[in-house]
């Protein structure tokens, strides 16, 4: 099976402009991301799809691979069916990776193309959630899975409310998860779900994959233990400088 890596990586970010080309301990986070996906050995090839022509004149810089996209997408799925298509290479699936997790470790990538191998249309990640904290924050967003671990709903409410049980021990009765925001597609489904209007529930949560489940799109999840940090602000990127430590 045939499965490539592609980085959604826009110049425009409303909280952290010029994000991808922010330095790590003297690379850019674009560069980081590239590296990290180019040592998952389920995947032939990485590009990265990025609006801009400095993200572009970057990855080249490097010695990386890039397809341009157009700036008015809404979601990195979208830019990445747009890569597929302009790159006009035969695969059979892909793996969208976020171009702001620098330090995401190959072991993830892995995890995720796995489910494709599998039959899985389209595949995710999800980590046990520890705390309270994580579990009650609405900009973490929660999963529900069944019995064969697909995905039943996505939720930035914790979800199930545990009946009888004050939100302080709803961890100690039942196992919640935080999900990570790694996506795999096979390719037709890709192109299938890029032509589906917004839904209800994606609307009302402002997240992408209720779209895919509420049209009856199968997303099977892969339980890790492992969270690289997302780096989403200039307060995020100064914390990571301060706590990972340099190459």
């Amino acid at each position: 099976m045939k499965i490539i890596g592609l980085i959604p990586a826009r110049f425009g970010s409303t909280r952290f402009p010029g994000k991808p080309l922010a330095i790590i301990h003297g690379k850019s986070m674009i560069q980081r991301v590239y590296e990290q996906a180019k040592q998952a050995d389920k995947l032939s090839d990485v590009y990265v799809a990025t609006d801009d022509e400095r993200i572009a004149n970057e990855v080249d810089q490097f010695g990386g691979k890039y397809v341009m996209t157009l700036d008015s997408h809404q979601s990195g799925t979208d830019r990445c069916q747009e890569a597929l298509l302009k790159l006009g290479l035969e695969v059979d699936a892909l793996v969208n990776i976020q171009g702001d997790e620098p330090f995401i470790q190959a072991e993830q990538i892995n995890q995720v193309a796995s489910l494709l191998e599998k039959g899985a249309p389209i595949a995710t990640l999800v980590k046990p959630i520890q705390d309270s904290g994580t579990l009650l924050d609405p900009n973490k967003v929660k999963a529900v899975l069944d019995k064969d671990n697909r995905a039943i709903y996505f939720s930035r409410s914790p979800i199930p409310f545990y009946k009888g049980k004050t939100a302080e021990h709803w961890l100690e009765a039942h196992q919640y998860y935080k999900h990570l925001g790694i996506y795999a597609y096979q390719a037709e489904v890709l192109h299938q779900i890029s032509h589906l209007p917004p839904s209800a529930l994606e609307v009302a949560e402002s997240l992408e994959q209720l779209r895919w489940i509420e049209n009856a799109f199968a997303i099977h999840v892969g339980i890790t233990r492992f969270e690289s940090p997302s780096i989403d602000t200039p307060e995020d990127l100064e914390k990571v400088l301060r706590e990972m430590p340099q190459d």
